[in-house]
């Protein structure tokens, strides 16, 4: 499984570009779904319906009691660093809810953080 000082090493990376996704992306990508799916298991959540783009990705946590959250990473090439520092999150009502509720932004080192608060948002009905 990825750690997050893995995926430290691609910030300010310069991802390659083209009508194919990289190699570089592609080993980017698997990293950091990896390393979703292991702060999941900690938590007890779970990562489904993971949504792989040309070069970015989108998936939905779902938690133990069935609540769900939409993340999203931005394209790579253009924002750099988003992937790691801006982090869309919102409130999910299942796992093919790509409207949901209100975009909250995050770091991927308080992704954790955010997403206990938008459960615990979604379990008192906000």
């Amino acid at each position: 499984m990825a750690n997050l000082n893995e995926l430290k090493k691609y910030l300010y990376y310069d991802f390659s570009s083209g009508p194919y996704t990289g190699q570089d992306y592609l080993t980017f990508q698997t990293k950091y779904i990896n390393y979703l799916r292991s702060l999941c298991k900690t938590n007890g959540w779970e990562l489904v319906n993971i949504g792989r783009g040309h070069y970015y990705f989108s998936a939905f946590i779902k938690s133990a009691d069935g609540k769900y959250l939409y993340i999203s990473i931005d394209d790579v090439r253009g924002c750099n660093n988003h992937w790691y520092d801006r982090i869309l999150i919102r409130t999910a009502t299942h796992a093919k809810d790509y409207r949901g509720g209100h975009n909250f932004y995050t770091s991927l080192t308080e992704l954790t953080e955010k997403a206990e608060c938008l459960f615990l948002l979604e379990h008192k009905g906000g």
